[in-house]
C-alpha cells in the first residue's frame, strides 16, 4: 500500500474520532428537550461551521457552485435532505440507546450501504471486481458487518444483564425498541450522505479548477449537501418544538448561565461533528480513484471511538466480564475491516 493511501486512512481516522465524540457535549446540556439542542447543533454543524470553512479554504465557493451544472447541485441538495432524515433518526438512536449501541447499530448499516451503493451506480465496483481490489472490498465490508453484529449483540446482552435503574443512570431515556427502529431508519436514509459525496465530485473538480487546494475541494460540496440537511432539520425540530411546547427552551433555562452553556455545548457538538468532514475530505483526496472506500473506514472507526466513549461514560457498568470481552473483540474486528476496505482502493 502506498504512503498516500496510508496517510489518507490516518486522516480519516482522525475524522472518525471527531465524529465519535460529537455527542459527548449533549450530556452537559440541562433543561432542554432533544429537539431544542439538536436544532442548535444543526445551526452549527450544517450552516455556521461549513460557511466558515468555505470562507477560509474555498472563498469563491458561491462561484464554484454556480459554475457546476444545476442538475448536480439539485441532486446533492436532495440527497442532503434525505440524509437529514437519517441524521435526525441518528440523534434519536443515541437518545434511546446511548453512544456505544446507538453508533454500532446505526453506522453499521450506513457502512455497508454507503460503501457499496455509490460504486455500484457509477460502475467503479465492476472495475474493482475485475481484480483483487474488488474481492478485498467485499471481504472488508463482510468482516465489518460481522464485527458490528458482534458489537450489537454485546449491547443486547448488556441490556439483559443491567437493571433498568442502572440504564437510566447513564442513558436517561433508554428504550431498546425505539432506539433500534431509529437505527434501522438511519441505515436506510443516512447512506445518502455517502452518495451525496460521490455525486458531488463535479463540484469538487470545479473547485480544483478554480484553484482550491485538493485537500479542501469537498468544502463547497458540503455547503450544498448540508443546506438540504438543514431544511429537513428545521422542519422536524420546529414541528416537535410546537408539539412538545418546547420552543420556549431557546430563551428559557434555570439561569442565564445555564442557557449560555447550553448554546455553547450544542455548538461544540456541531463543531466536533463538522470537524470530521474537514479531515475526512483531506483523507478522501488521498485515496486515489476509489474514493468510496473512505466511507467504510470513517463509519467503522467512528463506531470504535464512540464505543470507547460509551465505556468512559460507564454505559456498560454492571455488565459481566464476558460481555466486555465480546465488545472488545468486535472493536478489533471493525478496526481490521476498516484497513481492508482502505487497502482495497490501492
Amino acid at each position: 500500500m502506498n504512503f498516500s493511501i496510508l496517510f489518507g486512512i490516518l486522516l480519516i481516522a482522525l475524522g472518525a474520532f471527531s465524529s465519535g465524540s460529537f455527542a459527548v457535549p449533549f450530556g452537559k446540556i440541562k433543561d432542554w428537550k432533544w429537539e431544542t439542542y439538536w436544532m442548535v447543533f444543526g445551526v452549527g454543524a450544517y450552516i455556521l461551521f461549513p460557511l466558515t470553512a468555505c470562507l477560509v479554504f474555498a472563498p469563491d465557493f458561491i462561484q464554484i457552485i454556480r459554475s457546476t451544472s444545476s442538475e448536480t447541485v439539485i441532486t446533492v441538495f436532495l440527497l442532503g435532505a434525505v440524509y437529514g432524515v437519517g441524521n435526525l433518526s441518528f440523534g434519536l438512536a443515541l437518545r434511546y440507546l446511548g453512544l456505544s449501541l446507538g453508533y454500532a447499530l446505526s453506522l453499521g448499516l450506513m457502512l455497508a450501504i454507503g460503501t457499496l451503493i455509490p460504486p455500484m451506480i457509477d460502475g467503479r465496483l465492476e472495475v474493482m471486481m475485475q481484480n483483487s481490489g474488488g474481492i478485498l472490498l467485499i471481504i472488508g465490508v463482510v468482516i465489518a458487518c460481522f464485527g458490528i453484529a458482534l458489537s450489537a449483540w454485546a449491547g443486547i446482552l448488556k441490556d439483559k444483564h443491567v437493571s433498568d435503574a442502572k440504564k437510566q443512570e447513564t442513558i436517561g431515556e433508554f428504550n431498546l425498541v425505539k432506539g433500534a427502529f431509529a437505527a434501522v431508519l438511519v441505515g436506510i436514509t443516512g447512506s445518502a450522505m455517502s452518495l451525496g459525496f460521490e455525486q458531488g465530485l463535479p463540484i469538487s473538480e470545479m473547485a480544483e479548477k478554480q484553484g482550491v487546494s485538493p485537500l479542501f475541494t469537498m468544502m463547497p460540496v458540503l455547503i450544498v449537501l448540508f443546506a438540504g440537511t438543514f431544511v429537513t432539520t428545521i422542519i422536524w425540530c420546529f414541528y416537535l418544538g410546537s408539539k412538545n411546547k418546547s420552543l420556549k427552551n431557546y430563551i428559557n433555562a434555570e439561569s442565564s448561565k445555564v442557557l449560555t452553556y447550553n448554546y455553547l455545548f450544542g455548538l461544540l457538538a456541531g463543531l466536533l461533528w463538522f470537524g470530521q468532514f474537514i479531515v475526512y475530505g483531506m483523507g478522501k483526496s488521498k485515496m486515489g480513484p476509489f474514493t468510496f472506500t473512505s466511507w467504510g473506514i470513517l463509519m467503522a472507526l467512528t463506531i470504535v471511538f464512540a464505543t470507547v466513549w460509551g465505556l468512559l461514560r460507564k454505559e456498560w457498568k454492571g455488565a459481566p466480564t464476558k460481555i466486555y470481552i465480546l465488545m472488545a473483540l468486535s472493536l478489533l474486528i471493525i478496526i481490521v475491516s476498516s484497513f481492508i476496505i482502505g487497502i482495497s482502493g490501492s
